[in-house]
């Protein structure tokens, strides 16, 4: 699934069309009806773009031919913007203040991000509290298994046991992940996908076990992120 960093490449594809009067086509027919792009629009539009597991942004010259049913053509005077596999478009004014904080922003608003984590169950879980967007927008599965990784913090742990420098090193190993995969620093995955593999740290065997309601698969090590497990992990 497109993270926060893939929306902040798109983002930056788009900026050929800042600043122009725009031709807008829907030429797929579901079109008319999560990492989220938001594009703005003069009057305070705002459109919500939620690329979800395969949807994808391309950007064209103007005259180049355009293959295939794209869900949203943004067409300016020398490029055009083209939505493929889209999922979810929404035309939305108050869009925005739904999200959390941008984990990619500089510097992220973590004193918020940690308000909205505290305002929260408390016993709701730290690895499904951090893929909640309204709480910081940006942070997929990815990279919740490794920034919870670099920190040292069960993804099981209840939000009531994780302290504040927990929470700030957490968000914090995102932002610094996620920002250097968004400017070409070059890197692999410890603990995500890597289930029944050694920890790069320890050498414990690391383990995997869906969590939260949408059954998102959670990555872990036992010894270097200790805590409460599932029962059948």
């Amino acid at each position: 699934m497109p993270e926060g960093d893939a929306l902040h490449r798109a983002a930056r594809r788009l900026q050929v069309l800042v600043g122009q009067q725009l031709e807008v086509e829907t030429p797929h027919p579901r079109a008319a009806i999560g990492k989220n792009l938001l594009l703005r629009f003069e009057g305070g539009l705002v459109l919500r773009s939620h690329l979800r597991m395969k949807g994808r942004w391309l950007v064209l010259r103007r005259d180049d031919p355009i293959f295939g049913r794209p869900w949203l053509v943004l067409r300016g005077d020398e490029y055009v913007g083209a939505m493929f596999n889209g999922a979810v478009l929404e035309l939305d004014r108050g869009i925005a203040q739904r999200l959390g904080p941008d984990i990619l922003a500089e510097p992220p608003d973590y004193d918020t991000i940690l308000k909205r984590l505290h305002a929260e169950n408390p016993q709701r879980q730290v690895g499904d509290a951090l893929l909640d967007q309204r709480l910081v927008a940006g942070i997929g599965n990815l990279w919740k298994a490794e920034s919870l990784w670099h920190a040292r913090v069960s993804p099981w742990r209840p939000l009531a046991e994780v302290t504040d420098a927990e929470l700030r090193a957490t968000l914090g190993a995102a932002h610094r992940l996620m920002r250097g995969r968004l400017d070409g620093v070059p890197g692999s995955a410890q603990v995500y996908r890597r289930k029944g593999r050694p920890c790069p740290r320890c050498g414990a065997t690391i383990k995997s076990w869906p969590q939260g309601d949408d059954a998102r698969m959670a990555y872990w090590c036992p010894e270097c992120q200790k805590g409460e497990e599932p029962k059948t992990a």
